[in-house]
């Protein structure tokens, strides 16, 4: 569904001192310096996948989404979307796809949500059937039936991003663009939203790309993962497969009937110890979880167990020591 080959993108960057004399000083003498936003990114996408395209502040990753969007030209570089090339044939392209930017906004500051909407149908010539369909639809899931009425300066954020997906899903794309969609949510719309792209990918089988720097997001909904860093591609797999190279200790707690025995299982190091509970922390290099509890059973009368690993944060900010990005 996408094929993306060999993306290159610079920008020129302004450069000068503060100061009157330099200000004056740069119009006539104007200095730039070149910045290389993306270096050679490939991968192609699927059908029906979400994918979490990560990475650190200046990535490139919104760069990425405005050339695959259409709203950048690329140095060099092929892009092919549904058989299209964004930068060339935009009006059907954008047929094929919604974008959600958390920090802009699609729809009209000062008018109600719903007529912001009705304009989008214009624009799209969306057929009567299909949007009162596709409105109900969204209007119920998204729960945007008391803001449709609202002007948008009137929304909260968490409001707002309900509509601003609402209002790129009206058309029925095919392909989602989502670039930190849950921004500045509170934990009741993020759920809302990601429940929401879970509905859509499962339903109506949307593509959906997804780039955000809350692991939580991507935990929640991408299986797959592009990992991008100064604007090089570095990883391209699943997230299992990120937490099997990177998780190397996880946490073992157990609640059993009050007990001063004293224990040491090798590969485990002790993190809290009570008469009725004690935690360890199990490096899996040496020993498996499974043997680790099958040994505290057999000296304890144990009631529960516990087994956790390690934040999808911490793996991933291990993974860009590694990168050095």
């Amino acid at each position: 569904m996408i094929e993306v080959e060999g993306l290159y993108k610079s920008f020129k960057v302004a450069q000068r001192n503060a100061g009157v004399t330099a200000a004056i000083k740069s119009i006539f003498n104007p200095q730039y310096k070149t910045v290389q936003a993306l270096e050679d990114i490939s991968f192609t996408i699927d059908e029906g996948e979400i994918v979490g395209y990560i990475g650190p502040n200046g990535a490139g990753k919104s760069t990425t989404i405005k050339i695959i969007s259409g709203i950048l030209v690329p140095d060099s570089g092929k892009c092919s979307i549904l058989g299209n090339t964004p930068w060339k044939n935009r009006i059907n392209h954008v047929r094929n796809i919604g974008v959600v930017f958390g920090q802009r906004s699609q729809l009209w500051w000062d008018v109600p949500v719903m007529d912001s909407y009705y304009l989008l149908k214009d624009i799209y010539k969306i057929p009567e059937t299909t949007f009162k369909s596709n409105l109900d639809l969204l209007t119920a899931t998204l729960d945007l039936s008391a803001l449709l009425s609202t002007p948008v300066r009137q929304l909260s954020l968490g409001q707002r991003m309900r509509c601003e997906i609402g209002a790129s899903l009206l058309h029925d794309p095919k392909i989602l663009f989502l670039d930190e969609p849950t921004i500045g949510l509170d934990a009741v719309s993020k759920m809302a939203v990601r429940n929401f792209i879970n509905t859509i990918n499962q339903e109506k089988k949307v593509t959906v790309i997804l780039t955000t720097h809350d692991m939580s997001d991507i935990e929640a909904l991408a299986e797959r993962i592009i990992l991008i860093g100064k604007g090089k591609k570095l990883m391209d797999g699943t997230l299992t497969e990120l937490k099997n190279r990177f998780v190397t200790h996880k946490t073992v707690t157990v609640d059993f009937a009050a007990s001063t025995q004293d224990l040491s299982i090798k590969g485990t190091t002790v993190l809290s110890r009570t008469k009725e509970r004690i935690s360890l922390a199990v490096d899996l290099e040496t020993i498996k979880v499974s043997d680790v509890i099958s040994i505290l059973s057999q000296n304890f009368d144990i009631k529960d167990v516990a087994v956790n690993a390690q934040p999808v944060e911490e793996i991933i900010v291990d993974l860009y020591k590694e990168f050095q990005i």
